[in-house]
């Protein structure tokens, strides 16, 4: 069973901020960051928009955009998509209610000391390490057997149910997007979709409150993510999530109606660098606290990812080494992630120029 590392467990961020506190505590001060101002917005560019509907109607226009998203981007929203919408709203609402549980209801899923799945921070190794500006809850989805028994089934009706119908639409949407990249990148899908045969699946509800001094915290640093494809639901459509394209923060505006969808390490690897996990990070704001929920997708910890055959060849050698699924995602969750790191380490040569 994949197991999410060890943390120690931290005081609810939530909680400190309703105390309307005038100034962060220096355990959450973080001076050496990228500001996270950034001017004349309006200016900047935005992530694509796929229409997923197109896809599977055979586009080949939509086909080249999404080719595109995952070449230059590694990011982006994908309207019709095809999931119930009043199931979506439904999981919303459930999610928000959680967060607005009180703190003693909160602390039965509090993490344990064993493992950092539940309610809490992930990646916290010492007493002095800075802290991000979030509450988390982190849970194991799919395979239904993988789930922690004092977790989902314990969680409040009918949270439980439409998180039940939520995970399996999105695994369903997950190997859907995936089909459509073996098009884009005209390679046979068997050798792809087999390694997600019984894929797993983790959530990661994220709370960022309001914070009285946001331009010294963050809500979650620099990373990409370990898997091959995440599909972020904004619970509600406060801003914050960030991408790191061409050396500057770009902030991603919510679509209505809309998941953002993000290459992750495990993808990079198999597409032998096509498709990029790109560094993303969520900042906060002193006005509104901003939910989201993020499901991961990736192959069984027994698989071997190493780049897809017909993607190697002369001109573009092998970039990333064979390695155990698992082993990756163990050295991934060993420590707090920075950057691109873990996948620099399973890295042969550098990028080959397009």
């Amino acid at each position: 069973m994949l197991k999410f590392g060890t943390s120690l467990l931290v005081p609810s961020v939530q909680e400190l901020a309703k105390q309307r506190i005038t100034k962060v505590p220096e355990q959450y001060f973080h001076p050496n960051q990228d500001s996270p101002v950034i001017c004349n917005t309006n200016s900047l560019p935005q992530i694509p928009t796929i229409d997923l509907s197109k896809l599977l109607s055979e586009d080949a226009i939509e086909l080249e955009k999404l080719d595109h998203a995952c070449k230059e981007w590694g990011f982006f929203q994908l309207i019709n998509h095809g999931v119930n919408s009043s199931m979506v709203e439904n999981v919303k609402r459930g999610i928000q209610e959680f967060f607005d549980l009180s703190i003693e209801e909160k602390k039965q899923f509090w993490q344990t000391p064993e493992d950092s799945e539940g309610y809490g921070q992930m990646y916290v190794q010492s007493d002095d390490q800075k802290l991000d500006w979030a509450d988390t809850l982190i849970i194991h989805t799919l395979p239904p057997q993988i789930r922690n028994p004092r977790l989902i089934p314990c969680f409040p009706q009918p949270l439980r149910d439409n998180l039940e119908k939520y995970s399996f639409e999105l695994g369903k949407l997950c190997i859907t997007i995936i089909e459509r990249m073996t098009l884009a990148l005209k390679i046979e899908s068997n050798e792809v979709l087999e390694l997600f045969e019984n894929l797993n699946q983790s959530m990661k509800w994220n709370y960022y409150p309001p914070c009285p001094q946001p331009e010294n915290v963050i809500g979650i640093d620099s990373h990409s993510d370990v898997g091959a494809l995440t599909i972020l639901l904004q619970v509600n459509e406060t801003e914050g999530l960030q991408i790191k394209n061409e050396g500057k923060w770009i902030p991603i505006k919510p679509v209505s109606n809309a998941f953002v969808i993000n290459v992750g390490d495990t993808l990079e690897i198999l597409t032998n660098g096509l498709y990029k996990s790109i560094e993303h990070r969520a900042i906060v704001n002193s006005k509104k606290e901003r939910i989201s929920i993020a499901t991961f997708h990736r192959p069984q910890i027994d698989r071997v990812i190493s780049p897809i055959s017909n993607l190697v060849t002369a001109q573009r050698p092998a970039l990333f080494k064979k390695i155990v699924a698992g082993d990756y995602y163990k050295a991934f969750f060993s420590r707090k992630p920075q950057g691109k790191s873990c996948l620099d380490a399973v890295r042969i040569q550098n990028e080959i120029d397009e």
